[in-house]
């Protein structure tokens, strides 16, 4: 049987798949459901991502986006995107038992919300409209006269009128510093005495992942990610390679892969967003071998990432 590739390589970028506080929600979920068995309930998908989400499904784990739809005294899990105030409260109402998944790094991001609207500052928060993250971090803001702006794009920043004297910016975890970078210039000239978090949101992981796609870009000519197409952070990174003139698609699994586009590359790169977890990126590989290609060492320095989040304490308890 004749193979598709005879001198195509394959190169992969490092960091990839899963970060910290996706492994960390995803660890409390199947913890919850071994300790307290099915049906655990979860707020949302706890990641963005199809293939973790089918399994945990198979588990009688059960993804809901109204509490009133969770039965009374239910054990109900928030996803690693956080929730607002109004849902915490409502599922306080319903006497549910709670864990929760969100990372670490967005309660940074709503604790500085709370902080500004604690002091009636307007904060301008930089993300992409509909998205959970985002939702959960504005429905963190409750001032009597401040007020919470959302903000795409630097047309969406011209477009604020903002009265108050004292203004602050926050931004959604999961873009890349490049696609804030001229937002934050414009808001700055805007508002000269605008504030900056102590430290940039951007999760760590998600801009690691951006750098490593960087890193070997200049030497593929086609990007293939691994991760779902409601992940923020998996398509900012097929984005990045479309941005560089590199053809890249967004794929949940080797199913996905289009062998026709790839028949005449020379090098392909693989990564896969933080939500994708190690099994679909060994399937790609996999595949693509058996077809010919070969797995080569770019030789590129390797950022190491040590970070990990524990889980709560009654779980590790019990």
């Amino acid at each position: 049987m004749s193979k598709l590739f005879s001198n195509t390589n394959l190169v992969l970028a490092t960091p990839r798949g899963f970060c910290a506080g996706v492994e960390r929600a995803v660890d409390i979920v199947n913890r919850a459901v071994e300790l307290f068995g099915a049906p655990i309930y979860v707020k949302h998908e706890v990641v963005h991502n199809k293939y973790v989400i089918n399994n945990l499904e198979k588990k009688g784990v059960i993804f809901i986006e109204d509490v009133n739809s969770v039965p009374e005294n239910s054990i109900l899990i928030y996803s690693a995107h956080g929730v607002s105030i109004k849902i915490k409260e409502d599922s306080k109402k319903k006497n549910l038992k709670i864990f929760d998944a969100t990372c670490p790094l967005v309660t940074k991001v709503h604790l500085e919300v709370h902080k500004y609207a604690k002091s009636n500052i307007d904060v301008v928060l930089i993300g992409h409209k509909g998205h959970p993250e985002i939702e959960g971090t504005i429905g963190q803001y409750s001032s009597e006269n401040g007020k919470i702006h959302l903000v795409e794009t630097i047309d969406d920043v011209n477009r604020l009128n903002i009265s108050n004297d004292e203004v602050a910016y926050a931004t959604q975890t999961t873009l890349s510093i490049d696609d804030t970078k001229d937002i934050i210039t414009e808001l700055v000239k805007k508002f000269p005495f605008i504030k900056a978090p102590i430290k940039s949101d951007i999760c760590y992981a998600t801009q690691n992942r951006q750098d490593a796609v960087k890193s070997i870009i200049k030497d593929c000519d086609y990007l293939l990610v691994i991760g779902s197409v409601n992940s923020s952070n998996s398509k900012r990174l097929s984005e990045l390679a479309i941005k560089n003139n590199i053809p890249s698609k967004l794929i949940d699994s080797k199913n996905d892969i289009d062998l026709e586009a790839l028949k005449n590359k020379k090098t392909i790169g693989i990564t896969a967003g933080a939500s994708a977890p190690e099994i679909l990126l060994d399937e790609v590989i996999t595949y693509l071998i058996e077809e010919g290609a070969v797995l080569k060492d770019t030789g590129h320095e390797k950022k190491k990432e040590d970070i990990t989040f524990s889980i709560p304490k009654e779980l590790r308890i019990l």
